[in-house]
């Protein structure tokens, strides 16, 4: 698998001239099967969307988005992917079943629709289709996908794990674990959900929105600490973590600092920067 870190802050854009490394667009992961393939798999759709389509050399995009949940920052690149929004285009759109039975397309026209936006869902051109995607194990598309319930404020949120059969990428860009309490080091819980994504996978791109030292417990916008990121990488035996869904304002020398201080880890562990590519 080829992964492509094409968003990777998190709640809102950031732009300036301390945000130039790492980047400031809002979380998206493309996921090509092979190196010599294009995305076919998208799993979120934030502003960082709008980039997956430099990587379809000046093709559609024919393949699925996953959402983990419907928070503007995981959604609002939708309607300015160029790749998604031509009349070839053929995207299967997915998101986490809500409990209250609404059609997935519905539930994004509260968030996509007049007179929060000027169009809803349906006007994208191509062939959209949307649905509902219960937890549990799934083919999509060239990938097994795994999506598992896990903890964050504000509505039904999806952790993913994605392999081909050689290789597997945990995915859980929103994850507030304090919200089943303190666990063993105060900084969540190592719950059985989010272990099971984790578990020896090749790489975990875990939210690590907070430091240990800023996290409040059920704080308003529902997080991780980059601590907690890495706990739960060496419990579950990751080979590799790394950390995402940046705070708007965590500067690039910040990011660098806390790149530095997890040396001593199990692990190798890395600070996820918009452009990256990662092979496994």
């Amino acid at each position: 698998m080829r992964l492509y870190l094409s968003g990777t802050r998190g709640s809102t854009p950031a732009t300036g001239p301390d945000f130039l490394r790492y980047g400031g667009r809002t979380s998206c992961l493309a996921i090509a099967a092979r190196e010599d393939r294009v995305p076919t798999l998208v799993l979120d759709a934030g502003t960082g969307l709008r980039e997956v389509t430099g990587l379809l050399d000046g093709g559609p995009f024919r393949g699925t988005i996953a959402l983990t949940h419907l928070h503007w920052d995981h959604m609002h690149g939708l309607p300015f992917f160029r790749a998604g929004d031509r009349e070839d285009a053929e995207v299967r759109l997915l998101l986490p079943e809500q409990g209250d039975g609404q059609c997935a397309e519905a539930v994004l026209e509260r968030g996509m629709s007049p007179p929060h936006f000027p169009i809803r869902p349906r006007d994208l051109r191509g062939r959209w289709t949307f649905g509902s995607l219960p937890a549990g194990r799934r083919q999509v598309n060239e990938f097994l996908v795994e999506a598992r319930e896990i903890p964050h404020k504000g509505g039904r949120t999806f952790g993913y794990r994605v392999s081909d059969g050689h290789s597997a990428v945990a995915y859980l860009p929103d994850h507030c674990p304090t919200r089943l309490g303190p666990g063993p080091d105060g900084r969540g819980e190592y719950h059985p959900a989010a272990l099971a994504l984790a578990r020896r996978a090749d790489v975990l791109i875990h939210d690590a929105f907070w430091r240990a030292a800023e996290l409040v417990p059920d704080a308003a916008l529902g997080h991780a600490a980059a601590e907690y990121a890495v706990g739960l990488g060496a419990r579950a035996g990751a080979a590799r973590v790394v950390l995402s869904h940046h705070r708007p304002d965590r500067t690039d020398d910040e990011l660098d600092r806390l790149a530095a201080e997890f040396g001593d880890a199990p692990m190798p562990v890395t600070v996820a920067a918009d452009g990256e590519m990662l092979d496994l």
